[in-house]
């Protein structure tokens, strides 16, 4: 006789296996989509800020929107990079974690602050661009900013078409 948690397992298994995105790959639709996306990554991976920085802006933007798909990606990927499981669960509470250097501070800030409203005024303050600024140089400031407009081009892709989190890209669309 199967014990419970066995049966639990077989269950989870049983449904990972349904799992179904509601809109098939946007690529099959729109080959551009995949030099779009292939292209901004190149951009932001250009080396002038840590690859781990553009993944923890980019999996704070996924728990921020609530999107599953990109958190478990995001979070996969710095686990891949070598990242601890303290830092990649500490992005969710930051400002008080102590396992986050100045310039990752500041740059999940900036994410935060782009992606929240502010009802009494605007959303990257003068103050934050400054500290931001102190962190980065030009080039990086920019790749920074690409990195979340990076994320902000597929929001609304998995927010929408909801593609199966635990699948790799190109492979978590229902055909």
């Amino acid at each position: 006789m199967p014990t419970p948690s066995a049966e639990s397992a077989a269950s989870s298994t049983r449904e990972h296996d349904n799992l179904r995105s509601r809109l098939p790959d946007p690529v099959s639709l729109f080959p551009e989509v995949a030099q779009i996306a292939g292209t901004l990554t190149k951009a932001v991976l250009n080396g002038a800020i840590p690859h781990t920085t553009v993944h923890l802006v980019q999996l704070r933007a996924g728990q921020i929107v609530g999107s599953t798909y990109h958190t478990v990606r995001q979070a996969g990927l710095l686990r891949k990079a070598g990242e601890t499981e303290e830092r990649i669960t500490a992005v969710a509470s930051w400002q008080d974690a102590t396992s986050f250097s100045d310039a990752e501070r500041v740059a999940l800030e900036l994410v935060e602050a782009v992606l929240t409203p502010n009802p009494f005024g605007e959303r990257v303050s003068d103050e934050l661009y400054a500290r931001a600024s102190a962190h980065y140089d030009d080039k990086a400031l920019w790749t920074l900013t690409l990195a979340i407009s990076q994320i902000f081009f597929f929001i609304p892709v998995a927010l929408i078409a909801r593609p199966i989190a635990s699948k790799a890209p190109g492979k978590n669309y229902t055909k």
